[in-house]
């Protein structure tokens, strides 16, 4: 499984004009699915994504986590992260998760973060979305969870 975050002061979605999830200081995190990913794959990215230290304390440290802050999470779902970029002038998408398996792991990856007592919000699988932020730092993190 794919993760991309960002920690942003805002960040919005938006499908055919319309806002469709937004948060105010948080992360957005762009979530790939792989055909290997299970649930077990999904619960170890949420544990990292909601417990990574990248806000700053009082001393100006990244040190403080989105719990620790009580942040927001913005996820979106985000196919192309399970590109092999490796050969050739043109992406390969062999190791993506179907379209069904996707969903469903996106659906469980956003269910166990509400669960977790998370402010979150979403985009809509699998639409042509608009993604608005205003990066923090910027701070970005590229996580391969297995």
């Amino acid at each position: 499984m794919q993760g991309l975050i960002q920690r942003v002061s805002e960040a919005k979605v938006e499908v055919e004009g319309e806002i469709v999830g937004q948060i105010r200081q948080g992360i957005l995190l762009l979530l790939g699915v792989e055909k290997s990913d299970t649930e077990q794959t999904a619960d170890k990215l949420l544990h990292k994504v909601s417990n990574y230290r990248i806000f700053t304390d009082d001393k100006g440290k990244m040190n403080l986590s989105l719990k620790d802050i009580e942040g927001e999470l913005l996820v979106v779902s985000q196919f192309t992260l399970a590109a092999d970029t490796k050969k050739g002038m043109r992406p390969s998408f062999s190791s993506a998760g179907t379209p069904e398996q996707a969903n469903t792991l996106y659906e469980y990856f956003v269910a166990q973060a509400k669960a977790a007592g998370l402010k979150v919000a979403t985009g809509q699988f699998a639409a042509d979305m608009k993604v608005s932020l205003l990066n923090d730092g910027p701070v970005t993190f590229n996580f391969n969870v297995e």
